[in-house]
């Protein structure tokens, strides 16, 4: 059946076959997030390898990040320009090669590049797979898609300390970057089932220098986005990248209980991810957005001050229940805020240009930490990481509440 809205025949008929292209963006970005994830759980482990300090291991999780960007602009724009599906498949072979060929790394410098590399393919998934899913999606299940999509992140890291715990013991750490080869060919084949998007093939564009010219038209809503999403991966990466270190440093936790801990509250972000997806379309996203960093705030003395297992358990449950409720609505909320002719780009641009503006937020984090000791002499983890997250939480509440939202847009 076909309705009226806005003066646009708009199709109200299942898509056959959106299914595929829905499970196509969740799958390749939990994959994306296992690849890149693989790393925090070995950053002993390489250290040791190539004889270098731990802080050059943390440095390769920046220059990925920082690559990001460059990739979000390439596959971005092939997506509008000639559609989702092709550019998706790409974008999985390209950086499940770069995984392979990490495991290969004969020594430091090339595994430098090699990550550098990555970052390259990590970018250029999540606009591609976010603009496919969420155009598939019916309008009034968006919430849920948006934190189902994002959701693919935690489950990544979580499925990282479970091949830490499995794979790194019986097989060594090469083995670690092969494993996602098998859910990379299951990526690529459900992406190849999956039907072209309508809204792509309504709104496509005629030429790259059109893109060009639809990003100038929305240049200061772009700034705006990049400001947020730049807070938006200080908010994640500051509470999860260094944390498995703060644990085993600062409380002296083996690495088996830290990769179990691990798992643990990722459980509690992929409920976050999808409880905050799913509440922003009862509550809007900006305000699904406030509720879920409240919840952040209110348990740092558990998350960050915790003198026990089981208090640090829970605080760190609860944390990624609400750093990945905010980040379950981003999804959803770029995507009905971005110019309908440039989805393929202009989210994923304006997410991997704030994870380039983040790219060290660890590394300064770890810096701070040196600077800030404790009465014993070693890093101050705590305190760091409690400052300098509060700073965030508070001013993503800022943005939020001053910024705009399309909740329900019609793609």
């Amino acid at each position: 059946m076909l309705t009226e809205v806005s003066g646009q025949q708009i199709s109200d008929a299942p898509q056959k076959g959106r299914g595929y292209a829905m499970a196509s963006g969740i799958l390749g970005w939990t994959l994306d997030a296992f690849d890149f994830f693989v790393v925090v759980f070995l950053v002993d482990t390489l250290a040791t390898h190539f004889q270098v300090g731990k802080s050059s291991i943390v440095l390769t999780l920046g220059a990925t990040m920082a690559m990001r960007p460059v990739g979000a602009l390439l596959f971005g724009m092939m997506a509008d320009r000639y559609g989702r599906r092709k550019p998706l498949i790409a974008v999985v072979a390209y950086f499940s090669v770069i995984e392979v060929l990490s495991g290969l790394a004969l020594n430091y410098p090339m595994f430098l590049i090699l990550r550098l590399l990555y970052g390259i393919g990590m970018g250029g998934f999540w606009g591609v797979g976010a603009s496919l899913t969420l155009e598939s999606a019916p309008r009034r299940w968006r919430g849920l898609f948006s934190g189902l999509l994002q959701g693919g992140y935690p489950l990544g890291y979580l499925l990282a300390a479970v091949a830490a715990r499995l794979i790194l013991p019986a097989w060594g750490w090469r083995a670690m970057f092969w494993a996602g080869l098998v859910p990379a060919a299951i990526t690529i084949f459900v992406t190849y089932l999956s039907p072209e998007s309508a809204a792509w093939k309504q709104h496509q564009v005629p030429s790259m220098r059109g893109i060009f010219r639809v990003m100038w038209e929305h240049r200061k809503g772009f700034a705006y986005l990049v400001l947020t999403l730049t807070l938006m991966v200080c908010l994640s990466h500051g509470t999860q990248d260094l944390y498995p270190d703060f644990l085993k440093t600062a409380h002296h936790i083996s690495p088996n209980v830290v990769a179990y801990l691990a798992m643990f509250y990722n459980v509690g972000a992929l409920l976050g991810t999808i409880g905050g997806g799913s509440a922003s379309e009862r509550l809007g996203r900006r305000a699904s957005i406030i509720c879920s960093l409240g919840l952040c705030a209110l348990v740092i003395p558990l998350w960050a001050f915790g003198h026990s297992l089981v208090i640090l358990a829970i605080g760190a449950f609860l944390m990624q229940v609400g750093v990945q409720g905010a980040w379950g609505v981003i999804p959803a909320h770029l995507n009905e805020l971005s110019p309908p002719d440039f989805r393929g780009t202009f989210p994923g641009l304006a997410y991997q240009l704030g994870n380039c503006a983040a790219a060290f937020a660890a590394q300064q984090q770890a810096w701070l930490a040196e600077h800030f000791r404790t009465a014993n002499g070693s890093p101050n983890y705590a305190l760091t990481m409690a400052l300098v997250e509060s700073v965030v939480f508070l001013a993503i509440i800022i943005l939020a509440a001053i910024g705009r939202e399309e909740r329900g847009k019609e793609f």
